[in-house]
């Protein structure tokens, strides 16, 4: 993908529980930044644990739940985790979600990992924006690892509409220096006096003093093209089995 690979789609509250669309959204986006790469983004990736069935080992109150997302268990490879009450209550909350909504579908037929690797590094022209392993450029979010982060459906959504939603690591900034200069590239960080992209084009890492700058927008749009009409719905599940299948940096 020429982009940031998202983690598009909503998330239906649960009723009665005082938990709001937008609490489930923050809690798989916790999920998916810091704990998927374990558990995978459906929670099923560790043998003998599934977070998806609703049941669990070592827990059965969210208050346990909570216990175990901040405390850890000791003895086993769970670590305890830096959240917030709020933060870990929203965790809960997605975890108990899973197991309601069933699996998140994908739209498209069966996809073949290997056909979908020639198409990322062929046709797809994925690795002009992006980097697998050793290959391809910094331009884009490095996707070496992507497949124990997001879900397919979320893949397959980011390839088809990569506007659905636009996550931090693949902003835009384009700003207009004093001097009239045109600058472009990936925002990696900003702050009250400075902002810090990525070069497009040189990949240089540059910092920009806004008091040197005349003006700077972070782009609502992706910088990510739509594979809608550039590839058949095959070739698409072939690219989101591949982008599956890499689960750990090579």
């Amino acid at each position: 993908m020429c982009a940031a690979l998202l983690t598009a789609g909503r998330i239906t509250a649960q009723e009665g529980h005082g938990v709001s669309p937008a609490d489930l959204e923050r809690g798989l986006q916790i999920y998916l930044n810091n704990c998927a790469g374990c558990h995978g983004p459906d929670g099923d990736l560790i043998s003998g644990v599934n977070l998806r069935s609703g049941h669990f080992r070592r827990a059965q109150t969210d208050n346990d739940l909570r216990r175990v997302v901040t405390k850890g268990i000791s003895g086993t490879p769970m670590p305890p985790g830096n959240y917030s009450d709020q933060e870990a209550g929203r965790i809960v909350a997605y975890l108990r979600s899973m197991a309601a909504s069933g699996a998140v579908k994908r739209a498209g037929p069966p996809g073949n990992p290997a056909a979908g690797k020639t198409i990322v590094e062929g046709k797809g022209g994925c690795l002009q924006c992006h980097r697998i392993g050793r290959l391809g450029t910094v331009a884009g979010p490095d996707l070496t690892g992507i497949g124990g982060m997001r879900r397919a459906a979320d893949l397959e959504t980011s390839l088809i509409d990569p506007d659905a939603e636009i996550r931090p690591d693949n902003l835009t900034v384009r700003a207009v220096a004093k001097d009239g200069a045109k600058i472009t590239g990936r925002l990696m960080n900003m702050d009250t006096y400075s902002l810090q992209i990525l070069e497009s084009g040189s990949e240089r890492l540059r910092t920009l003093r806004k008091d040197q700058l005349r003006e700077f927008e972070v782009m609502k749009k992706s910088p990510m093209p739509t594979y809608r009409d550039k590839l058949s719905a095959q070739e698409i599940s072939d690219v989101v089995a591949y982008l599956i299948s890499l689960k750990e940096k090579m």
